[in-house]
């Protein structure tokens, strides 16, 4: 059974397996290679990106999608995350799930009979790190041994790309205030910095994300200390020219990023969402024993 949950838990080669298959289909096209095969995907946070990539990526690959709210399946009238497992393991032959907390994801796994893909959780965002490697790569090479710089909040894209940065061998700062800083050791080839000057001085990537996540309280609290941290084009001067700007979306504009740097020339935003859609025919491919 191969689930795709956390990036920490994959081998290194099956990363790298999927990154060379998901740039194969983004040159060569789709074919049917999961012709017949049903996607289930259990979202209990809205979505963009994650559901209209996941649908078309199986729809382009030969196979189905259907898509379960908690409004609209039993998951939000009280059936346990164990049994709409079981059932849904005799429906389909993959399940994705965008979930609030990271146990209901293995929980879910754990009870599966079929391969399970993390769409997102409030711990990790391991979908998105790879489309954000595979487009790191496309603009700067490979990404081992480079400097990746994120100013903002510290949440579950953070996390997962403190992991990868372990994984793929690439240096991660991470700025943000003392406040939010997490209080576990962090991976190898990470460093904390409360300066975020500091933190993207000769970075080939800066990277950010929204201030507030869903299910964040005290939005005006947060948006203050996070102020200082916003990516415009001064705090991009400290990184390198060649420096390439990243958000993985909905990003909120002026507020952690300005107009000028998200339609700027050192923006790659669109093609990072683009590159969801290769990567996530990739997992699936992976996840069904197809690479």
């Amino acid at each position: 059974m191969k689930h795709f949950l956390d990036i920490e838990k994959i081998s290194m080669s099956d990363l790298r397996n999927i990154l060379r298959k998901a740039v194969q289909l983004k040159k060569t096209g789709s074919k049917k290679l999961l012709a017949g095969k049903q996607l289930a995907m259990i979202f209990e946070k809205p979505s963009t990106r994650t559901r209209v990539s996941f649908e078309v990526a199986i729809n382009q690959l030969g196979g189905n999608a259907l898509t379960l709210n908690n409004n609209d399946s039993q998951l939000g009238r009280g059936e346990t995350i164990a049994d709409t497992a079981k059932v849904l393991s005799r429906y389909a032959d993959i399940i994705m799930m965008r979930t609030f907390q990271h146990e209901t994801l293995l929980e879910l796994a754990e009870n599966s009979s079929v391969p399970v893909i993390n769409g997102l959780t409030d711990t990790s965002h391991p979908c998105q790190i790879m489309a954000d490697i595979m487009t790191f790569e496309e603009h700067k090479g490979p990404i081992k041994d480079k400097l990746l710089a994120w100013s903002g909040d510290w949440n579950n894209v953070t996390y997962t790309l403190a992991h990868a940065a372990e994984k793929f061998g690439f240096k991660f700062n991470f700025a943000c205030p003392k406040e939010f800083a997490p209080a576990n050791s962090l991976p190898k080839n990470t460093k904390y910095f409360e300066d975020p000057e500091v933190a993207v001085k000769n970075a080939d990537c800066v990277i950010t994300d929204t201030w507030i996540s869903m299910g964040d309280e005290d939005e005006a609290y947060k948006k203050n200390l996070l102020a200082p941290y916003q990516v415009n084009e001064v705090l991009m001067k400290h990184a390198k020219k060649s420096a390439i700007f990243m958000h993985c979306l909905p990003a909120h504009r002026e507020h952690e990023v300005t107009s000028a740097v998200m339609d700027g020339k050192q923006s790659v935003v669109f093609d990072e969402a683009e590159n969801r859609l290769h990567v996530q025919k990739a997992i699936m491919l992976w996840c069904l024993g197809k690479i």
